[in-house]
């Protein structure tokens, strides 16, 4: 099933999980866009630095450690997804009373790993 996925903290760099997140997703064939610091991009999904208000986002999955995750709350509420992915070193607890006051569910657990045992 295809869940259109926001990867939030996307990175150039090969070695950084977020990057290895969007070739994946590029792999299993799942809808992917990106926002990052910088331009560029990765699997052919074009990395924005802008808070686009993206259409249909399933899921958020978070690559930004919690200081740097409030600037986005709003927008990530704004986007309105299904679930949002705090992928390990992105744990917020304060964020999770956000997501689900607001009805969004809230995945601590690894996009690749999820990916890898079909549970995505």
């Amino acid at each position: 099933m295809e869940k259109k996925t926001l990867v939030l903290g996307a990175s150039l760099n090969r070695s950084r999980y977020s990057n290895i997140a969007i070739e994946r997703l590029v792999r299993y064939n799942q809808p992917t866009v990106a926002i990052g610091l910088r331009k560029g991009e990765v699997a052919g999904v074009k990395i924005e630095t802008k808070k686009i208000p993206f259409q249909d986002i399933d899921t958020v999955t978070l690559y930004l450690g919690p200081p740097r995750q409030e600037e986005y709350y709003d927008y990530i509420v704004s986007l309105n997804p299904t679930r949002v992915i705090f992928n390990p070193g992105t744990e917020n607890p304060e964020f999770y009373q956000i997501l689900r006051k607001n009805n969004i569910e809230v995945e601590i657990a690894c996009t690749l790993v999820m990916l890898g045992t079909n549970q995505y």
